[in-house]
Parts: C-alpha cells; structure tokens; sequence
C-alpha cells in the first residue's frame, strides 16, 4: 500500500517571496501537495541572496522552499500571463503575497482566474 501524505494530488501556483509565503507554501509541499514556485526572472525570491550560505546557495531560501518545483515566469508578458493561465487551469490553488492590488492590475486576481479555472483558491497573504 503506497503512503499518501494529506495533500497529495494538489498543485500548488507559490508566487510568493521572503517568509510568510514561502513558509506557507513550504507546509502544503511538507503535507505532499506538488507546489511550483513561480520566480521572476529578474533576480527571483530576494531570499537567494540572504545568508548563510554554502556551495554559493541560500540555505534560508533552501529552507522556506523546500519539496517545491521551481520556475521562472514574467507575469507583466503576455506569454508568461499565458503560461501562467494554463497553469492555473491544471492547478488547485494559487498563493501569492505581492502588495495588495498587483494581481489585479494584472488581470490575474481572484475574479481573472475563475475565468479560466472556476475552483481554483485564491490565497493571498500580506
């Protein structure tokens, strides 16, 4: 018999950043939920670059994002809305902590991706 964690064959959208969200979204991946962790190719989580390091890495940024995927994805372009949006059509929740309002300026808050994925949760934290 194959041991299933609790949240195994949920896929998790992580567009967060730091500690609050990345800590979040570091439990569902503990729990077993398959997390992919969307970066901006521009420099990425600013926790890459917060100490202690080893072999050149963050351990920080190691921690809080452990058992995820990892992307990078320019969400102001139209491709990466477009790959982002078929994403969200093959996901269960999307995790964001931008300031309040970017996703919708984007036209990827809450109302824009029910459009495209009707039971997709919304988590944002601030």
């Amino acid at each position: 018999m194959e041991n299933k964690l609790a949240l195994h064959g949920i896929r998790v959208l992580d567009l967060t950043r730091v500690l609050a969200g990345p800590y979040c979204t570091m439990y569902l991946a503990d729990l077993g939920a398959e997390v992919i962790k969307i970066e901006n190719p521009k420099g990425g989580d600013d926790t890459r670059g917060f100490p202690p390091f080893q072999n050149g890495e963050s351990l920080y940024y190691a921690n809080v994002n452990r058992n995820k995927k990892g992307i990078t994805l320019n969400l102001k372009a139209p491709e990466g809305k477009t790959l982002f949006l078929e994403m969200v059509k093959q996901s269960d929740v999307v995790v964001e902590n931008y300031r309040p309002g970017v996703m919708d300026r984007l036209g990827l808050g809450d109302e824009g991706l029910k459009k495209v994925n009707p039971r997709i949760i919304y988590a944002a934290v601030s």
